[in-house]
């Protein structure tokens, strides 16, 4: 898995990336009632668009990322300077108040997350194959506390078993996160010319009674 990841981002096969924010967080995202300064967790960042975004909108942001070739290109297209250390097998990129940890998201504790108030995940869930996403929205729900919410957004397509971006159904999407998350999903766009459908939730963490 990961020398597919590195393969990608360095023969530039990253189709997945958007020149821009997502168009779905700049409308939803503020109607979460998400606190101004809550620090935002955004698995599998790649070099996102939506993390300037959210920093721009008051978050200090702290992306992962397995491939170090996202977060150099990422931090590359601006001017502010870096800082940049290791934690705990994590080499650490600080740009403003994003922080760009790269390395394996499921390595990363929740004393290393504590700050984290929110989450975002555009292309994390879908990125992964089924066998890895249970134990993905398992280790989510234990880096976000109770009452922490953000936004997923996930993606069917007809050709059920290629990918990434896998096609995840709303009934997965629901039967892997709802025992830790209130899910609701806020909106279904129509197939695109590829047969590729994309959905957006509002995911809240449950408390300890749910």
């Amino acid at each position: 898995m990961t020398d597919h990841w590195r393969s990608r981002w360095q023969e530039g096969r990253i189709g997945f990336h958007l020149p821009q924010p997502h168009p779905a967080l700049k409308y939803y995202w503020p109607s979460l009632g998400v606190p101004e300064r809550a620090k935002v967790l955004v698995p599998l960042c790649g070099k996102s668009l939506d993390m300037r975004w959210l920093a721009e909108a008051g978050h200090p942001v702290l992306g992962v990322e397995l491939a170090p070739e996202a977060i150099e290109q990422f931090l590359a297209e601006s001017q502010v300077p870096v800082s940049r250390y290791q934690q705990a097998g994590f080499n650490i990129s600080r740009q403003s108040s994003i922080e760009l940890w790269c390395g394996d998201f499921f390595h990363l504790h929740i004393q290393q997350a504590n700050e984290v108030g929110a989450f975002y995940d555009r292309a994390a869930l879908i990125a992964l194959p089924e066998a890895t996403r249970q134990r993905y929205a398992f280790h989510l729900a234990q880096l976000v506390p109770p009452g922490g919410q953000g936004l997923l957004v996930s993606l069917t397509h007809e050709e059920e078993s290629a990918g990434p971006p896998y096609s995840v159904t709303n009934h997965e999407v629901e039967t892997l996160l709802s025992p830790n998350f209130r899910v609701s999903l806020l909106e279904e766009k129509a197939p695109d010319e590829r047969g590729r459908c994309e959905k957006v939730w509002q995911l809240v963490r449950r408390g300890p009674t749910h």
